[in-house]
């Protein structure tokens, strides 16, 4: 596969200097061309539609996943900011647990999770509760955090060690 990295939750790719890297895959759930309130053009158009919660890609598939969830849970459904950033529903812990558990699932050993949160209404604290690691480094002021994380040679899914007897 020439693509070597995933965006699993691509919006309209709003922080990509180059929004068609030729060595990503843009992944999201949805597709829309919408105007918004400021006039401005929200363009979510991924290179492959699916969930983060089940990605459909084979394991140790990428070097690299960035990972940006939705962060909001009191949105209006059709608001502006579920619009640009998608919007959690009541089982947000679990969906967030699931969705860092397939981004890991699919990192080549060695490979490097980049996870983007903002803070503006559940606690980045609760995050990392809910995902049950801890970044390696990045950002620990403002509202919008940026951790890196990296998956280890024995790491499965859902973070469990494994070695060739138990295969």
């Amino acid at each position: 596969m020439d693509k070597q990295i995933l965006d699993a939750c691509c919006g309209g790719r709003m922080f990509w200097f180059d929004k068609n890297d030729p060595h990503t895959i843009f992944m999201d759930n949805r597709v829309m061309h919408e105007v918004l309130c400021d006039e401005r053009k929200l363009d979510v158009n991924p290179d492959i539609i699916g969930d983060f919660r089940d990605i459909p890609f084979g394991d140790d598939t990428f070097y690299l996943v960035v990972f940006d969830p939705p962060h909001l849970i009191k949105v209006g459904e059709n608001s502006w900011l579920a619009k640009k950033y998608g919007r959690l529903s009541e089982t947000w812990r679990e969906d967030l647990r699931q969705g860092f558990s397939e981004c890991m699932r699919v990192l080549k050993p060695y490979g490097v999770l980049v996870f983007k949160w903002n803070e503006g209404q559940i606690n980045f604290s609760e995050v990392l509760k809910v995902i049950g690691q801890t970044p390696l480094f990045g950002d620990r002021r403002g509202k919008t955090r940026w951790v890196v994380f990296m998956k280890q040679q024995n790491e499965r899914r859902g973070g469990e060690d494994y070695d060739s007897c138990n295969m």
